[in-house]
């Protein structure tokens, strides 16, 4: 952000390291990731950049407990970023939708889980309704709730899908960027699905046709499929996943996507 000035920058969500990885910690510490990390780094930027500081926009992913939200409203406050799942706003002309959750897997951090289009669950995943969970979700919300109806009542809110920035960390369903290193694996004799992604995200964009779609999840995609954006349709759909330590630095302009550059840092 130094060096290049963006207008805007989108974290897409798994933004905490694993519960076992303090190497981001100073020594003494014993403050959680955001608000001893996180929180100083954006605002170091922030002092740095001053009038030229990007508008931040982020999601939490699947792999993030629900005690994160409150570390981030904290950020929020202090004007750092903004946490936008399930949420419409405003960005200049364009407006960007944020949505975290992720079809039922086989992790048991449930938090940023919903049934997809139905309460069908795949083979070797884990219902959402059947691990404790942290978000204090009430267990008939937990049962009704789908990634369809969830998308849907953010609908009347966007004025323009043309113009319109889907920042979701679950990628769409049978796509180049939901393919996960799941061949040969059997779950009493059925084989799993390679592909591990939202039919709801994918009938979603394919109804809507925003101008982009942002996401992340499925680390391994793009080394198994050599592929980290696509069309479908009129939307340019673009993951930043990526399994190796290094961060993948995806540099866009809305206005022309498929100008679209990716970098490993």
């Amino acid at each position: 952000m130094l060096a290049e000035k963006p207008a805007a920058v989108f974290l897409g969500g798994d933004i905490t390291p694993h519960p076992m990885d303090f190497s981001w910690r100073e020594d003494g510490a014993e403050g959680g990731f955001v608000p001893e990390f996180l929180i100083p780094l954006f605002a170091d930027i922030r002092r740095e950049l001053e009038a030229q500081y990007p508008r931040v926009f982020l999601i939490p992913g699947n792999d993030d407990p629900f005690g994160l939200v409150a570390d981030l409203h904290a950020g929020e406050k202090q004007g750092l970023w903004q946490q936008i799942h399930g949420k419409v706003v405003d960005w200049n002309d364009w407006q960007v939708l944020g949505y975290a959750c992720i079809p039922p897997s086989p992790f048991l951090l449930k938090d940023w889980e919903r049934y997809d289009i139905s309460r069908f669950v795949d083979p070797g995943a884990v219902s959402p309704e059947d691990v404790p969970r942290g978000d204090g979700m009430p267990p008939h919300q937990i049962r009704h709730a789908t990634i369809t109806s969830e998308l849907e009542l953010l609908v009347p809110a966007i004025r323009d899908f043309r113009r319109t920035i889907f920042l979701g960390h679950c990628p769409p369903y049978d796509t180049p960027l939901d393919r996960a290193g799941l061949d040969g694996r059997m779950v009493d004799h059925v084989p799993l699905d390679v592909h591990i992604g939202s039919i709801a995200v994918r009938r979603f964009l394919e109804e809507h046709q925003p101008a982009m779609s942002l996401h992340g999840h499925v680390h391994e995609s793009r080394t198994l499929t050599g592929r980290w954006n696509m069309w479908l349709g009129k939307t340019f759909a673009v993951s930043a996943a990526n399994e190796t330590p290094a961060l993948a630095l995806v540099r866009l302009d809305p206005e022309q996507p498929s100008q679209a550059t990716l970098e490993l840092i």
